[in-house]
């Protein structure tokens, strides 16, 4: 194979190709990328960990053999990176090595065999739709931060995705990790009647959202069966994302969404999010509740640490309802507040023991449900 890009274009599709392979590998080939050179000056670069693979296709300035070699990820990136701005990228192989000029720099890299290059399997994928991306970038921001880290619960590590029939058909997409649930809901795209439910992983969800960065203006098409998910970015010629789903059974969620909340505090999320943080300050890995104390009109955030203190303070809000005392981590409820772009939010609460409702208004499209600390 021989071939030359303009460094400009291999750094881009590089950059988003390395990103799906691990650092650390126990198979010398899932350390690599594989690169495609055709006769009609085109470059297909692919990269997998075996359960999420990305396909780039780039122009190259000219071909002069086709030929196909898989070279570390990694290092080609670090390499792309370092190269002079503007500069011809020359990548021949020739004998198990692949050697890379820019300019006057010269490097020979050791490559392994094209045959050996694992491809994620697609199978049939009877479920099309298409999305905007801008859409879809807004629904992982607004769900992915309570995706669950444990891996004990597996199932709960990624974002759920499901259609329902409610008073329109819709699709919703939801991610909680038992102390909180992010939910957002869209109107049903054409094609997804009858999609399977489907929880697509954390590492997925970041590298689509990193792609979705580049390609805002466009759509995305997402074709998808129970146990595989493809995300093409770009139309022809684009980036294709395809993913294995979580094997499990995501929880029947909304049994947690209250519906029965009759306390309504409505607030401005940025001074409440500023308050929040001022007070937490002084809490510690033990203390990480903030106690709220609703009052008519006004709201009274304070935190107590054995170590260092307390910390108090008074927010103007719009209350109406008997006061009480309830608490919550004030990670979480950041995490929630900062996702709401808006002047007011609405928060519904019960007691002091039953899940919280927040969002910023009753057609919002995120909802979040927040679980109370004892305090």
């Amino acid at each position: 194979m021989k071939a030359t890009i303009e460094r400009a274009t291999l750094l881009r599709c590089l950059s988003h190709v390395q990103s799906v392979v691990e650092r650390r590998n126990t198979i010398p080939i899932l350390s690599n990328v594989l690169i495609e050179a055709d006769g009609e000056n085109a470059l297909k670069v692919m990269a997998t960990d075996l359960d999420l693979q990305v396909v780039e296709h780039m122009d190259a300035a000219s071909v002069e053999n086709p030929g196909s070699v898989t070279v570390s990820a990694h290092l080609l990136f670090d390499i792309a990176r370092k190269l002079p701005d503007g500069s011809q990228v020359s990548l021949e192989t020739a004998e198990n090595r692949m050697t890379v000029k820019a300019g006057r720099s010269r490097f020979s890299l050791p490559t392994l065999p094209r045959d050996d290059f694992p491809v994620i399997v697609e199978g049939d994928l009877p479920t099309s739709f298409e999305l905007p991306a801008r859409t879809l970038a807004e629904l992982i921001d607004r769900t992915r931060f309570a995706i669950s880290t444990e891996e004990t619960r597996y199932y709960l590590n990624g974002i759920f995705f499901h259609v329902s029939d409610e008073d329109e058909p819709v699709l919703k997409a939801a991610a909680t990790d038992g102390h909180r649930l992010a939910r957002f809901t869209l109107p049903r795209p054409e094609g997804a009647d009858g999609m399977p439910d489907v929880i697509v992983p954390r590492k997925a969800i970041a590298e689509l959202r990193k792609l979705l960065d580049e390609a805002m203006d466009g759509n995305v098409q997402i074709d998808l069966s129970a146990s595989k998910v493809r995300f093409t970015l770009g139309g022809e010629g684009g980036v294709v994302l395809t993913s294995k789903l979580i094997d499990g059974t995501f929880p029947d969620y909304s049994r947690v969404i209250p519906t029965g909340n009759d306390k309504l505090l409505k607030l401005d999320p940025k001074s409440f999010f500023q308050g929040v943080d001022r007070v937490a300050t002084i809490a510690t890995e033990k203390t990480r509740a903030v106690k709220m104390g609703l009052d008519k009109d006004k709201v009274t955030l304070t935190v107590t640490s054995p170590d260092n203190g307390t910390a108090a303070e008074e927010l103007p809000a719009e209350y109406s309802a008997e006061g009480f005392e309830i608490g919550f981590n004030a990670g979480y409820l950041k995490d929630i507040l900062s996702q709401i772009d808006s002047d007011t939010v609405e928060i519904h609460l019960a007691d002091a023991g039953a899940p919280t409702l927040i969002r910023k208004d009753d057609n919002a499209p995120a909802l979040y449900v927040l679980m109370p600390m004892r305090v």
